[in-house]
């Protein structure tokens, strides 16, 4: 069944009327059993490339995530979109159903961690119902090359091997050559199963301005920009420090997010953030992976990123749906403007930047 044989279920599942980018390409792979990795841009809708297949396969697709909020993030999209889906997690109470929900064949989708995924007893599990597909979500996270590599990753070859008929889909927003050959190979994806859909988002704007005083020029910056945004700060420290300025500053609604928090209040800000139209979040880069929010308006890294990857994986946060995102930072800035998007750079004083750099519609 070919991806043009799907679009009356593209619609009525997901209320689109055609796919998107390279999604009819992934999805016509994916209906035909093959291996393949795709490289999208963040808000590409590269989710849809295994979601609808699972509406449309005879079986369930198991989906290997590398964070519970991610992962409940998506589960509750997929639910809204009436898919049978399901997570196993440390933080899910009902195991113990979801795996006889899944031995039932009453599951469209099931989210699992890599860690559980390489374990024996979920191995069990799959071989007592072979899968329809295996999707590996943020599938860079497989190569050291890659700029947030998971030491577990490395271990889902064995399990993928043990279903050898079952097709792989990897997907990830961020892949230079070197990380994209390493997938391939560590997941046992043939050369020609890569599809590359470009990293432009014409609806992104970037710009770079010298640091002065951070949250004073972000301050400046966010009365320019109204909308939710997202703000990247290196330390937890420094979240909840500038969270409390920016709130105070700002009368808006502002909230720190780190990995030093309990898992239960990066929930809460997550949520709320999701369901915001104009929260903002302080947040190390622990915060944004696959978020679910189309309307993010600016992103600002209130100091320089770890890699070029992760500056283009945390700005493409900004602008999912296609419309305009901003960021934050010093020299205060003007707004993104109709259809385009600003991510703000703040570059430390020591740092000549000599211009700004605009790309938008």
């Amino acid at each position: 069944m070919s991806a043009d044989a799907l679009l009356p279920l593209l619609k009525s599942t997901f209320g689109f009327d055609h796919f998107r980018g390279r999604q009819s390409d992934v999805v016509d792979r994916v209906m035909a059993r093959e291996r393949t990795l795709a490289v999208m841009p963040t808000g590409a809708g590269k989710s849809l490339t295994y979601q609808l297949p699972a509406v449309a396969l005879d079986g369930c697709v198991v989906v290997v995530s590398p964070l519970i909020a991610l992962m409940h993030d998506q589960l509750r999209g997929a639910r809204a979109a009436g898919i049978r889906a399901a997570s196993l997690t440390s933080v899910d109470a009902d195991g113990a159903e979801t795996r006889q929900r899944y031995r039932d064949g009453e599951l469209d989708l099931l989210y699992v961690a890599p860690e559980r995924a390489t374990g024996e007893g979920f191995r069990a599990l799959l071989e007592a119902k072979t899968p329809a597909l295996f999707a590996i979500d943020e599938a860079h996270c497989v190569s050291e090359w890659g700029h947030d590599f998971r030491p577990d990753y490395r271990l889902l070859r064995p399990l993928l091997d043990a279903f050898p008929a079952v097709p792989r889909l990897a997907l990830t927003a961020t892949a230079d050559k070197h990380t994209r050959e390493d997938i391939l190979f560590q997941l046992g994806i043939s050369d020609d199963g890569l599809i590359l859909a470009g990293f432009d988002r014409p609806n992104i704007r970037y710009a770079i301005r010298p640091r002065v005083t951070v949250a004073r020029q972000l301050v400046e910056f966010i009365a320019a920009n109204p909308g939710p945004g997202i703000v990247y700060c290196p330390t937890r420290s420094g979240t909840e420090r500038l969270a409390e300025q920016l709130a105070k500053a700002t009368g808006r609604r502002v909230a720190a997010y780190h990995a030093g928090l309990d898992a239960e209040v990066r929930s809460h800000v997550q949520h709320d953030f999701v369901a915001s139209e104009d929260g903002i979040v302080t947040a190390t880069v622990a915060f944004g992976m696959g978020i679910d929010k189309p309307d993010v308006r600016f992103v600002a890294h209130a100091a320089l990123p770890k890699s070029i990857e992760s500056y283009y994986q945390e700005t493409g946060r900004g602008g999912g749906g296609g419309g305009a995102a901003g960021g934050g930072g010093g020299g205060g800035g003007g707004g993104a403007g109709p259809g385009a998007g600003a991510v703000w750079q703040a570059a430390s004083a020591s740092t000549r930047v000599d211009r700004t750099r605009v790309r938008g519609r």
